[in-house]
């Protein structure tokens, strides 16, 4: 059998790093001893970084946030030592290092030390104020009257009232956050551009994407070409969703406003149909569910919830995501669960980025373990989550009886692809406002934010518009030239999904497969996308893990060709 790159690569990991063999040390020797001496040192620095992130976001503390913000500064200061770097760019430059594993391990280090060729004391400040505004993002609450209310609360409203001033008064108190922070975030982002010029690059959004080993005219092209493929389709599902939209609240569909969609930022499917979605799960422990799920797969996610906080408390943050604490095992999520269809998916989700870091295999190098890139975590992700829209799940997993799960068939079915459509005309509006925030701070966002929700999404800009609505998306401040990489998950996902049906379930509907009580799927992810961790370019590891480059043709196949319904039979 051939032995694939990925194996090869995790089967060499183990000797790599052995002593020296000759007297004199070489470059390559000189190279090996400075990744033991880095990894050893900021291994603990890390783990120490990221469990006061946690309390912090878990606790709202003001001691954690200043915690976690010393913890990183010193952290992230290791990585400006000038010495180190010029070092690695000699290295580099020698072409000593030719063995696949360390090659990676030098180009992670190269990015690494270069993202933070500036002054220990401006990096101080860029984490200073991304602390400051986070910690005030996470204890926000936006207020209805004199009441503050929970986002749970306000996508409850979006979700469900037939009350337009009621949904009005929810949206607003849902963009009270963004007023709040938009001229923080742009003094941030200022301070992140002083670091990306002073590092040779046009502005932070270049640099990120640099950083991240992506090509800022590939991403822009391919993005280009998802705007033009899912136009039409985006067209016809948004006259539909306007006409049912309209008739519920009894307003003609020209006067339809952003708070008169099922979200926040009309980034989510909505459910057309009269069908309750959350009637399967009512009642139920989402957490156990999804455990239960994980486990039929042949994937352990009870470590990573007996870690986790999964409720809503006073002084959490009210997102959700998922945290490898020290890249040995102790992966954690932060949820907000409520027993409803959303945080079904929310939750097979935030596991699904936990199985990822719990599974990469702990023989590479401290540096290498962790998830390929952004969008290949994401991507798993992503897969999981859109298990929450399919009906065909809620049957395998005895949720539902035959008859319950073929009334929920179809209108699952046109959620899911709406959830596609939608979800990739607003990762347009993220990824276009984010490049030209940091090319240009001093513009006038809101109408810049307008101007791309109106193009990409096909919503109006209202009279009472709120200032800074844009700085409502908390993304701009933690995770900033990250958003497009969500799209990129998604295209992943789609493209992952149809390698498992093609190798594990030949002949059967894909819309259909739902994984559930397959352990070979398990297995499948385990070898072919967990274990390699960052050991393989991303380029590599899709094809590996795929088997063709990454491409929009299963993102295609799967949500712009009409489709009919699917059934709710288990695969």
């Amino acid at each position: 059998m051939r032995m694939t790159l990925m194996a090869a690569v995790i089967l060499a990991a183990a000797p790599l790093f052995a002593g020296a063999t000759t007297e004199t040390p070489t470059m390559l020797d000189k190279f090996r001893a400075f990744v033991r001496d880095h990894q050893a040192r900021i291994a603990p620095m890390e783990r120490a970084a990221n469990l006061a992130w946690w309390e912090a976001a878990t606790t709202g503390n003001d001691d954690a946030y200043k915690r976690e913000s010393e913890f990183r500064t010193k952290l992230e200061t290791v990585y400006t030592d000038p010495t180190a770097f010029a070092f690695l760019k000699e290295i580099k430059a020698s072409g000593v290092v030719t063995d696949p594993l360390e090659k990676r391990l030098l180009e992670h280090l190269y990015l690494a030390y270069l993202g933070h060729q500036i002054e220990p004391g401006l990096l101080a400040k860029v984490i200073a104020a991304s602390s400051a505004i986070e910690q005030k993002f996470s204890t926000f609450r936006g207020r209805v009257g004199l009441k503050e209310v929970t986002d749970n609360q306000i996508e409850e409203v979006l979700t469900s009232s037939r009350i337009r001033d009621e949904r009005k008064t929810y949206w607003l108190a849902s963009k009270q956050v963004g007023a709040a922070l938009a001229a923080d975030v742009v003094g941030l982002v200022k301070l992140r551009n002083e670091a990306a010029v002073k590092l040779g690059s046009r502005d932070f959004y270049a640099l990120q994407l640099t950083l991240g080993e992506q090509d800022e005219a590939w991403l822009l092209g391919l993005f280009d070409q998802l705007a033009a493929l899912t136009a039409a389709s985006f067209t016809e599902a948004k006259a539909r969703i306007d006409g049912v939209q309209a008739g519920r609240l009894g307003v003609p569909v020209a006067e339809l406003m952003p708070w008169d969609y099922t979200d926040r930022f009309f980034q989510e499917g909505p459910n057309l149909s009269d069908v309750d979605m959350d009637a399967p799960v009512a009642g139920k422990d989402i957490g156990k569910l999804v455990a239960s799920f994980y486990r039929g797969i042949g994937l352990d996610a009870e470590p990573i919830l007996a870690k986790s906080d999964l409720y809503e408390h006073k002084g959490k943050n009210p997102h959700a995501f998922s945290q490898d604490i020290d890249r040995n095992g102790d992966v954690r999520a932060l949820l907000n669960i409520k027993p409803n269809q959303t945080w079904l998916g929310t939750t097979l989700h935030e596991i699904g980025h936990g199985v990822y870091a719990y599974n990469v295999s702990r023989s590479l190098p401290y540096l290498l373990r962790s998830e390929n890139s952004t969008f290949a975590t994401e991507g798993v992700a992503m897969m999981m989550e859109g298990l929450a829209e399919n009906a065909a799940f809620y049957r395998a997993m005895a949720l539902t009886d035959e008859g319950a799960a073929a009334k929920l068939a179809a209108p699952m079915a046109e959620k899911e692809r709406m959830q596609g459509l939608i979800f990739s005309r607003w990762s347009q509006v993220m990824l276009r406002f984010e490049k030209e925030l940091y090319a240009n701070p001093g513009q006038d966002l809101d109408a810049l934010w307008w101007k791309l929700v109106e193009r990409y999404q096909g919503l109006k800009r209202p009279a009472e518009a709120p200032r800074g609505a844009w700085a409502s998306k908390i993304h701009i401040v933690t995770v900033p030239v990250y958003y497009h990489n969500y799209q990129l998950g998604a295209i992943y996902a789609a493209q992952l999904h149809a390698a498992i049906c093609r190798d594990l379930y030949p002949g059967q509907d894909p819309s259909l497969v739902v994984y559930v009580g397959n352990p070979k799927v398990g297995s499948y992810l385990k070898e072919k996308v967990f274990a390699p961790g960052a050991s393989l370019t991303w380029q590599e590891f899709v094809v590996e893990s795929t088997g063709e480059p990454l491409s929009a043709k299963a993102f295609s196949a799967q949500f712009v060709a009409a489709k009919a319904a699917s059934g709710g039979a288990k695969p």
